[in-house]
């Protein structure tokens, strides 16, 4: 199986097949995040679409200055808050997602823990995400979220304490 930099790299030179790779390793998780941040599965698929939409087209912009996942971690964060801004403006319209295969159902069986994370408060709520579904370490958490390492640690420390208490 070929590393993501090496798929990265063909997906830059518009290779179908190393998209359809990538798409595989990430969609699920892309959809998760969305999910987590957005708490709405329509929307969460759309954000999911348009960020590997965003990928194959923007695969040659990579500099290498962070793992691949963060990249396209950061990509999503920005795409959904992009999708929030046009929800309240109202200026979003049904046609404009891509129709990409649907990575809900791999989702069904972690219902009850997400929904344990997604009664964290949002800034909680997306470092457990990121720590836990996608083993970033604090310092890229830090770094996708422009936040000090040390506010991680503590918005960690608060919801790990909430999550047991919600998870017995």
């Amino acid at each position: 199986m070929p590393g993501t930099h090496d798929l990265l790299a063909r997906v830059a030179r518009k290779d179908e097949r190393a998209f359809h790779s990538l798409y595989t390793r990430y969609a699920d998780r892309v959809f998760r995040y969305a999910l987590t941040l957005l708490h709405n599965r329509h929307l969460a698929e759309e954000v999911t679409q348009e960020t590997m939409l965003a990928v194959w087209k923007g695969a040659g912009s990579f500099s290498g200055r962070s793992q691949i996942s963060t990249w396209i971690f950061g990509i999503a964060r920005n795409q959904a808050h992009t999708l929030l801004r046009r929800e309240i403006k109202g200026e979003r319209r049904p046609d404009e997602a891509l129709f990409l295969p649907d990575p809900a159902p791999a989702v069904e069986r972690e219902e009850r823990v997400l929904t344990a994370v997604g009664t964290l408060p949002e800034e909680q709520r997306e470092i457990v995400f990121l720590a836990f579904y996608e083993n970033l370490s604090y310092k890229a958490i830090a770094n996708l979220l422009a936040i000090p390492e040390g506010t991680v640690k503590s918005r960690m420390y608060y919801a790990k304490q909430r999550l047991a208490e919600a998870l017995g």
